[in-house]
């Protein structure tokens, strides 16, 4: 019984995959666009979020300043969960819904990207990240569930919002972190090319 719950979860992951598969990816494509607009101009990617997401954001820091697949030069990117110190400080003498903002508002320059991480879309300090965001004139690239929550009615024409159809936190985790590996990808393409491997399959197709 267990093996087959187990079982199970791999299928449920793999079909909301497949499902996001054509329905995300032009957005995908967009934030790889806004992010690569960033970073090659001199900007940064501020990224955040909480538990898991709060994971994802670091994940993300480090493939772009270290490397995803391919060596390259450094990107500049930003983890705002990463410093405790920082965190605690913010919560402690303001307030927990703040403990993004400043930072965002400390660090963010227009030109820059907010990377937002959030299943539901109302969590409350990455919601203000957001409002700090818009008022340093940076773009705001979100990624949530469901229907988005308070971010989405946040966002503005030129941010961009990658949204998993799905209710459940585990489904539209497992999407966000592929989502993040595609945007660490489609940079890398951009800036470095298609790896040989990629190219050599797709001459072979055509």
């Amino acid at each position: 019984m267990l093996v087959q719950r187990i079982q199970q979860q791999f299928i449920d992951s793999a079909d909301l995959k497949y499902q996001c598969a054509q329905a995300l990816a032009p957005t995908v494509e967009a934030a790889v666009t806004a992010v690569l607009a960033s970073v090659t101009g001199g900007g940064k990617v501020l990224a955040c979020g909480n538990g898991a997401s709060a994971a994802g954001a670091q994940h993300f820091a480090a493939s772009f300043m270290g490397r995803y697949e391919r060596e390259r030069p450094e990107l500049a990117a930003i983890s705002l969960c990463a410093d405790a110190s920082v965190i605690t400080g913010i919560a402690t003498d303001f307030e927990t819904r703040a403990v993004f903002s400043r930072q965002v508002r400390a660090l963010g320059q227009a030109g820059d990207v907010l990377l937002v991480l959030s299943t539901t879309g109302n969590s409350a300090n990455v919601v203000a990240a957001v409002e700090a965001a818009h008022d340093r004139d940076m773009v705001v690239l979100a990624m949530t569930g469901a229907k988005g929550g308070q971010l989405a009615q946040r966002l503005r024409d030129t941010d961009v919002h990658v949204c998993v159809p799905h209710d459940q936190a585990a489904r539209i985790l497992e999407v966000h972190h592929l989502v993040l590996h595609c945007i660490c990808d489609g940079v890398d393409a951009q800036l470095l090319g298609l790896p040989d491997a990629l190219e050599n399959e797709q001459e072979n197709i055509t």
